[in-house]
């Protein structure tokens, strides 16, 4: 498990991922979806090992924040609540809306970091390790 610094050098990363543009369509394959946290710099499966196949894994730095009925789906980390609302990644990619997608995934990260940064136990990383 990564200390508090770590995950909040993580998720620091993913943000600056997605305001950089990292989500956003290929160019030549305006078709190909880039699914959010998948192959990023958050996921554990950024670092593809050939041979070694695309599952998300109990190490995964989100996962303690993925409620528990949806730790095993394909991706765990679209189920993670992001506001009050409850919205999550799936359930705003079935709304067809990539820009409020990116921008309550941004404004998740930055109040997770915010938190980490207090002291709070947030994903399951209650140590203090800086």
């Amino acid at each position: 498990m990564p200390t508090k610094a770590d995950l909040i050098r993580l998720l620091e990363a993913e943000l600056d991922f997605i305001e950089g543009g990292g989500y956003g369509k290929p160019a030549g394959q305006p078709q190909e979806d880039k699914p959010i946290f998948f192959h990023s710099p958050i996921c554990i499966n950024s670092w593809h090992v050939p041979g070694h196949p695309d599952e998300c894994h109990d190490d995964c730095v989100l996962l303690g924040a993925v409620p528990e009925p949806h730790r095993s789906a394909g991706l765990p980390c679209h189920y993670i609540p992001l506001n009050a609302q409850g919205d999550t990644i799936k359930s705003l990619e079935e709304a067809g809306d990539q820009q409020r997608l990116e921008e309550t995934v941004k404004t998740w990260l930055r109040t997770t970091i915010e938190r980490l940064k207090k002291g709070e136990d947030v994903l399951g990383v209650s140590e203090v390790k800086y």
